[in-house]
C-alpha cells in the first residue's frame, strides 16, 4: 500500500465551486453560499478543538512537571532530616522521571498538534483555491502552541537544574 499526498488526494476527491452549482441549479445561490459559509466555520471550530486538546496535554505535563519538581524539592530536604532512611539520589532520580515523562508527554502532544494543524491549513487551502469556501477569517498561530513550546523549554531547565544542580532550580 503506498502513502499518497493528503493534500492530492484531497484534490482528487474535490468538487469545483462549478460542480457543485451544477449540482444543486444554478438558482440555488444562497445555499451555496450559506454552505460555504459554515464551512468555513467549521474549520475555525475544529482549529480551536485541536487547541483546546493541546491545553488538556499541557495541562497533564505541567503536572507531571510540577509534581517532579516538588517531590525533587520535598524529599531533597527530608535527607537532611537525621534518621532518613531514603537513598541519597532517590528525590532526584524520581522527580527527574516524573518531569522527564512529561516532557515526553509534551513534546508529543506538540508534534501531534503541528501535524494535524499543517493537515488541516492544507486542506482549508485547497477548498479555498477551489472556491468552496471564502478564506477571509483569520487563521492565527496558535498561542497554545507558543505555550506549550515555554513550558517545555522551562521543563528541560528544571531537569538540567535538578541533574546539575544549577540555580534557580537547584
Amino acid at each position: 500500500m503506498t502513502e499518497k499526498d493528503p493534500a492530492r488526494a484531497l484534490s482528487e476527491r474535490a468538487i469545483t465551486l462549478k460542480q457543485a452549482e451544477q449540482t444543486l441549479g444554478s438558482s440555488d445561490a444562497a445555499s451555496l453560499e450559506l454552505s460555504s459559509r459554515r464551512t468555513g466555520m467549521s474549520f475555525q471550530r475544529t482549529r480551536m478543538s485541536a487547541d483546546r486538546t493541546l491545553m488538556s496535554i499541557i495541562r497533564t505535563a505541567l503536572s507531571l512537571i510540577g509534581f517532579g519538581f516538588t517531590i525533587y524539592q520535598f524529599f531533597g530536604h527530608m535527607l537532611e532530616v537525621p534518621g532518613t532512611t531514603l537513598r541519597p539520589h532517590a528525590p532526584r532520580n524520581f522527580g527527574v522521571a516524573l518531569v522527564a515523562l512529561g516532557l515526553v508527554l509534551l513534546t508529543l502532544g506538540i508534534v501531534y498538534h503541528i501535524r494535524y494543524m499543517q493537515g488541516l491549513r492544507a486542506e482549508r487551502q485547497l477548498m479555498i483555491g477551489e472556491g468552496l469556501i471564502h478564506g477571509e477569517s483569520h487563521y492565527p498561530v496558535s498561542l497554545t502552541l507558543i505555550t506549550a513550546g515555554l513550558l517545555w523549554l522551562l521543563g528541560v531547565l528544571a531537569i538540567a537544574g535538578m541533574t546539575f544542580n544549577l540555580a534557580p532550580f537547584g
